[in-house]
Formats: C-alpha cells, sequence, structure tokens
C-alpha cells in the first residue's frame, strides 16, 4: 500500500538553511574527494504545527547540476513564493504546485519531504506507517569509499563483516578498479557486495566491464554517464551482472523508460535525486508493478534524512539492504537529534514518534549555518 498523502494544510511560513556538516574524514568517489557536506534543512510551518526536511546535493554540482547554493537560492526565490499561502492537500499537489520550475529536484526534494513530515505530525503518526510501510525495521549496508591502499580497505571490510553488515558497497573508479576487487574477493571470497561507478565510464570501457562478471557482484551501480539510458541498455545485454542505476533515475518518467527498454535490473531510490518523497514512492511503486526491486540510497544526510530515508525503506519493495548510516560512521556529532544508531547488526529500528522523528538540534545548526531565510505570510 503507498499513501500520497490527504489532508488540507495551509503553507504559513517557511524556513531555510544551508548548512556544512564536516566530516571525520575525506569520503572520496568518482566523483572527486568531500571533507564536509553541504545541504539544505527547510521547516514548513501550518495552523501551529512544523515540519523538518532535507536535502543534501553538496557544494560541488558534481552528483547532479545542483550545489547546496543554488539549491538554497532556488527554494528561497522561485519555489517558496509558490506555495506560500496556499492550501496543499497531498503530496502530488504540491509536486503540481512546483511544476513551474524546471527540474532543481534537490531544492524541490527539501519543500516536500517537509511537507510529509508536517503531514505525519498532523495525523499524528510516524511517517513510516503513514507512507505505508510494513516494518520498522530495516536492512542497511556497510559503504566504503576509495581508501589510501587496498590494504586500509581490507581491513575496513573485515571491520564490516565482523560487525555483521549484510552487504558492502564499494566505490569504484580509474585507478581503483579490478586490482582492488581481486583483493577483496580473495580475503572475502562470499560477502554480498557490489560496486558504485558514478557514471566513471563509458562504452569504450566494455571490456573492463565485462570482466567484472568475474566477481560475482551483486550489481554494478551507475557505471555509464549520469543521464543516460540507451547506452545502459546497451551494456546490460552484454554483461549478466545487474547494472542498478542511480543518478539517471531522476523521475518516474525516467522510470519507466529504463525498465522499459531494459537499462538495468535494480533502481536506486534517493528521495532528493527525485524532487522528493512524493515521487520517491511514485517510482518504487511502478518498479513494483514492473517487477523490478529497489533500494535506498545515501547522500550522507544527518539523522533528519537518514530516517526519512529509513521510511522509506520500510516500503515491500525495497529489496536490499539500503545506504542508511549511523552517525558515528561518518560524524562526531549529528546536526540532529536523536543521532542514528544500529539497533542490532545491519539494521536500524524507526522511531514511534509521529513525523520523521528527528529534527535539528539548534546549537548544532547554528554552528554549521551557513546561510538561512525566513519568509511568511502578512
Amino acid at each position: 500500500m503507498f499513501n500520497y498523502g490527504e489532508s488540507d494544510m495551509k503553507i504559513e511560513a517557511i524556513d531555510i538553511y544551508r548548512v556544512s556538516m564536516p566530516l571525520k574524514y575525506p569520503f572520496r568517489t568518482a566523483f572527486g574527494n568531500d571533507d564536509a557536506i553541504e545541504s539544505i534543512l527547510l521547516r514548513i510551518h501550518s495552523e501551529g504545527i512544523y515540519g523538518w526536511g532535507e536535502s543534501p546535493p553538496w557544494k560541488m554540482p558534481a552528483y547532479s547540476a545542483e550545489s547546496a547554493a543554488t539549491a538554497f537560492i532556488v527554494v528561497k526565490d522561485y519555489l517558496s513564493p509558490l506555495i506560500l499561502g496556499k492550501d496543499v492537500e497531498s503530496g502530488k499537489e504540491l509536486q503540481e504546485l512546483l511544476l513551474p520550475v524546471k527540474d532543481n529536484y534537490f531544492a524541490k526534494a527539501a519543500i516536500d519531504s517537509a511537507w510529509w513530515d508536517l503531514y505525519a505530525k498532523k495525523e499524528n503518526k510516524p511517517l513510516w506507517k503513514v507512507l505505508g510501510g510494513t516494518r520498522n525495521v530495516v536492512d542497511v549496508g556497510a559503504d566504503l569509499g576509495v581508501m589510501e591502499s587496498i590494504g586500509d580497505l581490507l581491513v575496513e571490510i573485515e571491520k564490516a563483516v565482523s560487525a555483521g553488515f549484510k552487504r558492502v558497497k564499494l566505490k569504484y573508479r580509474p585507478g581503483w578498479e579490478q586490482d582492488m576487487l581481486k583483493a577483496v574477493r580473495k580475503a572475502f571470497p562470499n560477502i554480498v557486495c557490489h560496486v558504485d561507478c558514478n557514471s566513471a565510464y563509458t562504452l569504450d570501457d566494455m571490456d573492463m566491464l565485462k570482466e567484472l562478471d568475474n566477481y560475482n557482484l551483486a550489481m554494478i551501480e551507475q557505471p555509464l554517464m549520469h543521464d543516460d539510458l540507451i547506452d545502459h541498455a546497451t551494456l546490460q545485454k552484454n554483461i549478466s551482472t545487474p547494472i542498478c542505476l542511480d543518478e539517471s533515475i531522476t523521475s518516474e518518467a525516467k522510470a519507466r523508460k529504463a525498465i522499459e527498454i531494459k537499462a538495468c535490473k535494480w533502481i536506486n531510490i534517493k528521495y532528493h535525486r527525485v524532487g522528493g518523497i512524493t515521487n520517491a514512492l511514485a517510482i518504487i511503486k511502478y518498479a513494483e508493478q514492473q517487477g523490478t526491486p529497489c533500494w535506498i540510497g545515501s547522500m550522507l544526510e544527518s539523522s533528519l534524512g537518514g530516517y526519512i530515508n529509513a521510511a522509506l525503506a520500510t516500503l515491500s519493495n525495497i529489496k536490499y539492504p539500503s545506504d542508511i548510516f549511523p552517525t558515528e560512521r561518518f560524524y562526531e556529532k549529528d546536526m540532529c537529534v536523536p543521532e542514528m544508531i544500529l539497533s542490532g547488526p545491519s539494521e536500524i529500528t524507526l522511531p514511534d514518534a509521529a513525523g520523521v522523528g528527528a529534527e535539528p538540534e539548534w546549537s548544532m545548526l547554528d554552528k554549521m549555518k551557513l546561510e538561512s531565510s525566513h519568509s511568511g505570510i502578512k
């Protein structure tokens, strides 16, 4: 069961914050290296209730065409005026109100996720129940970036395996490829793992990508261009390892096309990449109808965004341990409370509080804030 929300709520005020959350150590991917995560936090007010949302496009427009700085401007100057003073009945109606602004999915997701927190609080139910979740405990996996050495990576994998994680995700980029995989499979021949390429390759790399069939991978995540479907379909025809699309899926329409042309066998869902929880629900529902499983990805959110991810991970078509991380994995201290913690090996239990179940801790928000904006109806 999927619920798209149905409650008339007048949007009376919007508070927007751009923040920078320092990481314990640089996070290395095919996009580059990041030592802090820039995110947009947004609060919507309606009739004495408020809802918080989060969307982390990061500092550079590398994962997508958006950055935290541009998303802040788009939300402040263009999206907020479209909804202030409006009675918004559902997530679908909210998305329709935002349609005059093309794309800008991360910016829209900040508003959409805050609306869902507000709606769940009005219903006095946890977000995961409002969304139609089937369980309050979700499976999570370990995610390991590019490291200083393969030896360092093997140490971290051993920690993940000893901690009971059900799968391991490995970043994969030029210079950190098959030598790394050979070492991992030699040391850990039976662990469930997959590689995430973050759009680092083209069909010119077909021979190398075909060789990945030798490593018993659960999937290859986004091997080709960030906006491509056609070449992924060609690649999938030539390899047996399932392709998972991430950056390429920015809407239900893109998901439909990807599935129709057999460009992938899995879809990674990031609610901010697709414009919010409303659109994530539509993609998960359509994929389930077509027999294509999904799982939940991460942009290293605070616990606020982490619990939004966890709520989506309770849905029936989420079939693989998701990228939902305890706070201590990447941060010395979370900007939001409560912090995200593991409730058992490779699992997180969702809160029973109404709404998302997490919100900013004001002293931390003030410490990490880069800029803010506040607007309301008169």
